[in-house]
C-alpha cells in the first residue's frame, strides 16, 4: 500500500500541490536580541500562530514528543509502515480500531489542510499528503510545521504560543512537567485545557511522563518528581510591549513578518512600569510619553506612547511620541549651540537679563522676574527668556529654522504665521518628542548622530546639527542644571552617581511639560500633557516631567559612561580669561538694558581674538570668523581679499592655505570696520595667504 501511495504522490505533486497558506504565521515584533515584544493575530484574525522550529524548543520536549507520537519520525518517509501494520493487526484482532498509525507528518498534513471527515478515505489522503510534504520540504520543515500549527487550546497554535500562554515563557528551556503538558495538549486541546479541565490535563500530562519513563527518556525518580509539579491555572496574555510602536511597524509590514527592532525588552518593560506608576500621580486626563535612545547610533531602546493603551480617560490610544506640540524652552540649547558655534558667546560670557523689546516683540521670563547680569551658562540652566531671544536675534530666525530642517524637523508654525521669527526661542513652532530626543542625542554624541529609529540604523550617515566644540560646551552647561525637586543638589551627589545633563520646557498655557537629558551614552526624552491640548495649570517641565526623566535614568542597566573628551579648541576658564570681545554679549548696557541688535553699531570681531595663535590642523585649515554689532550685511576680508559670506549672518569661514600672520577685517553696511591680527599654524595647503587666496 505504501508503494501505491508513493505513486499516487508523484501524480498529486502536479495535480494537487500542497496549500501551505496556513503556515503563514502571526506577525511578530521582536527586540534586538530576538525577544518577543508583541505578536498579532494571523491575517484572518483566527489564531496566535508563532513560527517554531526544532531549534526553538527544549530538546527534552522533542524527546517526549517523539516518544509519545512518532518514535521513527526520522526514519520513515512520512508514513510509518510498521505502525500501519500494527494498527491493522490490532483492528482485525479486536474487531475495532484500537490504535491509530498517525505520524507527526500525517498530523502536520491534517493541520495544514484540515479535513473534517475521519473516514478511511480521509486517512489515505493524509498519508499521501504526508509523503508529499516529507518529499518536498524535508523532515525538519515538516516537524517545524507541526510545531507551528499544533493546537494548544483556544486560539493558540504552535508550541511557542502554547508555552508563552500557559507557561509564561518561551519553550527553549522546559521542565519535564512543562514539556509533557505541551506534548499532551494537542491530543484534545479544548478538553485538556488546564484552566478549565485541570484533572483531565493532569492525567494526560502524567500519561506522557509515564511513556517517557517506560522508554528510558526519563529516569523513574525524575518522572515521579515531575508528576508533583502543579499545572498552570490561568492562560497568560501574549507579550504586549511597546503597543504603539509595534502596531505602527506591523501595519507597514506584510502579513507574517518578523520585525526586529533596536528595543530592549527588559528596559521597555521597566519604562512602561514607570509610566504607569507615574501616571497615577498626574492630573486627570494627563498622559505622558517617553523615549530612550542610544545617543551615537540613534537606536531607540525603549518607547512609551502613553501609560496605558486602553485608558480612555487619558486617550491612551494616542501615541504622544509623535504628537506635534510646542516645545516651550526645550529648544533653547540649540540656539545657544549656534551662538557658541559662531563665537558670539562662551559659557562664561556675561549676558543681561532685563526687560527688553525686540521690535514689536517683548519676551518675559517665567514669573516675570529678571536676574540682571548673568553668565550664558546661568542663563541657559535657569531658562531665562530674554537672553535666549537676544541670542536668536543674533543667530537669526531663518538660519535657526534652517538648522532645524537639517536636524529633520520641518518648520510647523502657528496658524497665520508665515515666516519664522523670534518667538521660536520660546516654543513658537510644533515638534514631536521623537524629534526633540533626536536633537539632544546629537548634542550628546558630539553634535552629530543618525536620526532616531527603532529599526536598524546601520549605513545611515550622522546628521550634524552642531560643531563638536559647541556640542561639548552645551553638554557641560546643561550638566549644571539644578536637579528637580526632591533630588539632592549636585554638590551632595555621591561619587559615581550618574551625571545627567538636561533641560526642561513648558509650553504656553501649561499645555506641555518637557524634560530631555543625556549622560554621555543614552538620551531620554519625556513629555507630559493632555493629548487634546487643553491646559493643566501649574504643570511645568521641572516639576512634572523632570522627576520622570531622573527616574528613567535610574532604571537604565548601563553604568555611567566615561567623561566626554574635550574637543580641540575648547577653552575652559573664567570670564576674566576670555578675549575682551567675548566677556560680554553685545547689547549689554548698564543704562539702557538689553536692546535689539539692529539698534546698535558697536561692530567688533568676537573670533578670532586679536593677537591669537591658532592651530588649524584639526579643522582642515578652516578658520571661523564671527562678529557682533554693526548693520548687516557684513563684508569680510582676509589680508584685503574678500571672503564669501551670507548677507543675514554675522559669521563665515575662511580656508587658510599656509602658515603665518593674517589680518582679518569686517566692514558693516554703514562703513564701520573692525580689524584683528592673528597667526595661523599647521594649515592645509602649500602657498601662504599672501601668495594668493
Amino acid at each position: 500500500m505504501i508503494g501505491f501511495l508513493c505513486l499516487l504522490v508523484l501524480g498529486a505533486d502536479w495535480l494537487y500541490p500542497p496549500d501551505l497558506a496556513r503556515l503563514t504565521p502571526s506577525t511578530q515584533v521582536v527586540d534586538r536580541d530576538g525577544v518577543l515584544l508583541r505578536a498579532f493575530l494571523t491575517e484572518t484574525g483566527e489564531a496566535w500562530r508563532l513560527p517554531t522550529t526544532a531549534d526553538d524548543v527544549d530538546p527534552l520536549y522533542l524527546s517526549l514528543l517523539m516518544t509519545f507520537e512518532d518514535q521513527r519520525f526520522f526514519q520513515h518517509p512520512g508514513v510509518d509502515p510498521l505502525a500501519v501494520l500494527r494498527a491493522a493487526g490490532q483492528a482485525v484482532g479486536a474487531g475495532r480500531i484500537v490504535s491509530g498509525a498517525s505520524t507527526l507528518s500525517m498530523q502536520a498534513a491534517r493541520l495544514i489542510e484540515p479535513h473534517p471527515d475521519r473516514t478511511f478515505g480521509a486517512k489515505l489522503w493524509e498519508m499521501g499528503r504526508a509523503l508529499q510534504l516529507t518529499a518536498h520540504l524535508g523532515r525538519e520543515a515538516v516537524l517545524g510545521a507541526y510545531l507551528t500549527l499544533a493546537p494548544m487550546g483556544g486560539n493558540l497554535e504552535g508550541v511557542r504560543a502554547g508555552s508563552l500562554s500557559w507557561l509564561g515563557k518561551e519553550p527553549k528551556r522546559l521542565t519535564p512537567a512543562e514539556a509533557a503538558l505541551l506534548v499532551a495538549l494537542p491530543q484534545s486541546p479544548e478538553t485538556l485545557r488546564p484552566d478549565r479541565f485541570p484533572r483531565r490535563a493532569l492525567v494526560a500530562r502524567n500519561k506522557v511522563l509515564d511513556r517517557a519513563v517506560a522508554a528510558g527518556v526519563l529516569d523513574p525518580r525524575r518522572g515521579e518528581e515531575a508528576k508533583g509539579d502543579p499545572l498552570p491555572q490561568v492562560r497568560r496574555p501574549m507579550p504586549f510591549l511597546a503597543p504603539h510602536l509595534t502596531g505602527r511597524l506591523a501595519r507597514a509590514a506584510p502579513p507574517g513578518s518578523r520585525i526586529q527592532t533596536t528595543l530592549q525588552a527588559s528596559l521597555q518593560q521597566a519604562m512602561e512600569d514607570l509610566a504607569r506608576s507615574r501616571a497615577e500621580t498626574l492630573e486627570p486626563g494627563q498622559s505622558l510619553a517617553l523615549i530612550v535612545a542610544e545617543s551615537k547610533t540613534g537606536a531607540i531602546r525603549a518607547e512609551v506612547g502613553s501609560p496605558d493603551l486602553q485608558d480612555q480617560d487619558r486617550e491612551g490610544a494616542v501615541d504622544m511620541t509623535r504628537g506635534i506640540r510646542s516645545p516651550g524652552s526645550a529648544l533653547k540649547p540649540l540656539i545657544y549651540g549656534m551662538a557658541l558655534e559662531r563665537h558670539l558667546i562662551h559659557p562664561e560670557t556675561l549676558v543681561m537679563d532685563r526687560p527688553a523689546r525686540f521690535g514689536s516683540y517683548t519676551p518675559a521670563n517665567f514669573g516675570d522676574t529678571h536676574w540682571g547680569e548673568v553668565s550664558a551658562r546661568q542663563a541657559l540652566v535657569q531658562s531665562l527668556n530674554v537672553p535666549a531671544v537676544a541670542l536668536l536675534d543674533r543667530v537669526g530666525p531663518l538660519p535657526f529654522a534652517a538648522r532645524l530642517e537639517a536636524a529633520g524637523i520641518p518648520l510647523r508654525l502657528p496658524r497665520g504665521v508665515t515666516r519664522p521669527g523670534l518667538p521660536l526661542a520660546l516654543g513658537g513652532l510644533g515638534v514631536t518628542l521623537e524629534e526633540m530626543t533626536g536633537i539632544y542625542a546629537a548634542i550628546d554624541a558630539g553634535g552629530a548622530a543618525p536620526p532616531l529609529s527603532a529599526l536598524s540604523n546601520e549605513g545611515l550617515a550622522p546628521r550634524r546639527i552642531l560643531e563638536a566644540g559647541a556640542a561639548w560646551y552645551l553638554a557641560d552647561m546643561l550638566a549644571d542644571s539644578p536637579p528637580p525637586p526632591g533630588r539632592p543638589p549636585r554638590a551632595a551627589e555621591a561619587p559615581g552617581q550618574r551625571q545627567i545633563a538636561y533641560k526642561t520646557g513648558t509650553s504656553y498655557g501649561f499645555r506641555d511639560a518637557w524634560s530631555l537629558g543625556f549622560d554621555g551614552g543614552t538620551t531620554i526624552g519625556v513629555w507630559v500633557g493632555r493629548p487634546d491640548g487643553t491646559p493643566t495649570p501649574g504643570a511645568i517641565g521641572r516639576e512634572t516631567a523632570a522627576p520622570i526623566l531622573f527616574d528613567a535614568f535610574e532604571r537604565l542597566p548601563d553604568k555611567q559612561p566615561p567623561a566626554r573628551p574635550r574637543p580641540k579648541g575648547v577653552f575652559v576658564g573664567a570670564n576674566a580669561d576670555l578675549p575682551p570681545a567675548l566677556r560680554r554679549l553685545d547689547g549689554v548696557d548698564d543704562r539702557k538694558g538689553l536692546a535689539p541688535l539692529s539698534d546698535r553699531n558697536g561692530l567688533a570681531i568676537t573670533f578670532p581674538p586679536d593677537g591669537a595663535t591658532l592651530d588649524l590642523s584639526g579643522t582642515g585649515g578652516v578658520l571661523s570668523l564671527a562678529a557682533r554689532g554693526g548693520q548687516r550685511p557684513l563684508t569680510w576680508l582676509v589680508d584685503g581679499r574678500p571672503v564669501p559670506s551670507l548677507a543675514h549672518v554675522r559669521s563665515t569661514h575662511w580656508l587658510a592655505r599656509g602658515e603665518g600672520k593674517v589680518a582679518v577685517t569686517v566692514v558693516d553696511a554703514e562703513g564701520h570696520s573692525a580689524r584683528v591680527g592673528v597667526w595661523v599654524t599647521e594649515a592645509d595647503g602649500a602657498p601662504s595667504p599672501k601668495e594668493g587666496h
